[in-house]
C-alpha cells in the first residue's frame, strides 16, 4: 500500500532487547563521581528515607565526603576503556547482537550514568522497534536493583504516543542455565589455583535488613542461588553481604567481617565468588579483590583468590543467550 505523501517515515517493524546494569560514573574522578552519586543515591528504592530528611544529608555531608573516597576506589579498577562495569556490559550486548536473528537489535544501558535508559529507548524508537525485551542484569530481585529499573522503562514509556510491546528479563537466581554457569565457571577458576581452598566464599551486595521484613525477596533469593551453586559444585559455600552503607542493620554474615574472623578458625586459604553479580564491577573487583584480600591476609590467612563473574566469557554469553531466547519466545521466528 503507498502511504500518502505527508505521512511521517515508518521504519520497518523490528524487536528490541536492551540489557541493563546499575550503573557507573563518566570517569575515576570525584566530579564524576559526584554526578553519579547524586543520582544513585537520590533515587527513592535505593535509599527509602523521606527526601526532605534525606536530601540534607546528602547533599550537605555525604557528596562532600564520599566522592573522593570512591574516585580512589574506581582508579584503581578503570580501565583504558572506561569502568569495568560499562566497559563489560557493551561486551556481553556485542556478544549476543546477531544471537537471535537479523530483525532483533540487542543493545546496552546504565540505570545511573550513561548511556542512559531513556536515550537507548529512544535509538530503538527510532529504529524501529515495535517489541521490547528489558533484560536487567540482576540474577536476584530488589526494588533496589531490578524493580529501579523498570520503573525507568515505564516512565521513560509513558512519554511515547506509541509505545512498544513490551516484557522484562525475570529474575534468574535459580534458573539452571544460570546455577550450571556459574558452576562451570568457578571449577575452571578452582582448577586454575595453585592451592586448595578451605573455604569457598559467596558474597551477595547487602541490603539493609529491613528490606526483608518488608517483603523484598532479595535475601531469600541470594540463599537460593547459594544453595543450588553449592549443590552443583558438590561442595559446602560460605554466605556473605557485602557493600554495608550507614548505620542501619544489614543483611548478614558480612563479608568483611567474615573474611577477618576466618583465619582465627582455622580457615587460612579461601576463594571469593560474587554471584549476585553478573559482570565485575567496584564492588567485585575493589571492594573483595582488593580490600577484601588486604583484610583477610592482615588477619591471618595465606592464600586468598577472587573468582570473576560470568562477565562475557563463553559460558557467560551462552547462558544470557538461553535465557533470552526463552523471552522472546513467540516473537522470534520458529526455528
Amino acid at each position: 500500500m503507498m502511504l500518502p505523501p505527508d505521512h511521517p517515515p515508518v521504519p520497518r517493524p523490528r524487536i528490541g532487547v536492551l540489557l541493563v546494569n546499575l550503573g557507573t560514573p563518566d570517569g575515576p574522578d570525584v566530579t564524576s563521581v559526584r554526578r553519579y552519586l547524586a543520582e544513585f543515591l537520590s533515587d527513592p528504592r535505593v535509599v527509602e528515607i523521606p527526601a526532605l530528611l534525606w536530601q540534607p544529608i546528602l547533599r550537605g555531608i555525604i557528596l562532600n565526603t564520599r566522592p573522593r573516597k570512591s574516585a580512589e576506589a574506581y582508579a584503581q579498577v578503570w580501565r583504558p576503556e572506561g569502568s569495568p562495569l560499562a566497559v563489560i556490559t557493551k561486551a556481553q550486548a556485542a556478544a549476543l547482537e546477531g544471537a537471535f536473528g537479523p530483525e532483533v537489535i540487542v543493545d546496552w544501558a546504565m540505570r545511573y550514568g550513561k548511556p542512559s535508559i531513556p536515550d537507548r529507548l529512544e535509538a530503538m524508537r527510532a529504529a524501529g522497534v515495535d517489541r521490547l525485551l528489558v533484560a536487567p542484569l540482576y540474577p536476584q530481585y530488589s526494588g533496589a536493583t531490578t524493580a529501579t529499573v523498570n520503573d525507568l522503562v515505564f516512565d521513560t514509556l509513558k512519554a511515547w504516543r506509541w509505545q512498544p510491546a513490551l516484557r522484562t528479563l525475570a529474575p534468574y537466581y535459580d534458573a539452571p542455565e544460570h546455577i550450571e554457569a556459574l558452576a562451570s565457571s568457578v571449577r575452571a577458576g578452582l582448577a586454575g589455583l595453585d592451592f586448595e581452598p578451605q573455604a569457598l566464599v559467596t558474597s551477595f551486595h547487602g541490603m539493609p535488613a529491613r528490606t526483608l521484613l518488608l517483603g523484598d525477596p532479595y535475601h531469600c533469593q541470594c540463599q537460593k542461588t547459594a544453595r543450588l551453586f553449592g549443590e552443583a559444585l558438590g561442595r559446602d559455600v560460605t554466605v556473605t553481604f557485602q557493600s554495608r552503607f550507614g548505620r542501619a542493620k544489614w543483611l548478614e554474615p558480612a563479608t568483611d567481617e567474615t573474611l577477618e574472623e576466618l583465619p582465627a578458625k582455622g580457615v587460612k586459604r579461601i576463594a571469593v565468588v560474587a554471584p549476585g553479580f553478573s559482570a565485575d564491577c567496584l564492588e567485585t573487583l575493589e571492594e573483595l579483590a582488593i580490600r577484601g584480600r588486604e583484610s583477610f591476609v592482615e588477619a591471618g590467612g595465606t592464600d586468598f583468590a577472587y573468582l570473576p563473574c560470568l562477565n562475557d566469557s563463553e559460558t557467560g554469553i551462552a547462558m544470557l543467550r538461553a535465557l533470552l531466547a526463552r523471552e522472546l519466545a513467540g516473537w522470534l521466528p520458529a526455528s
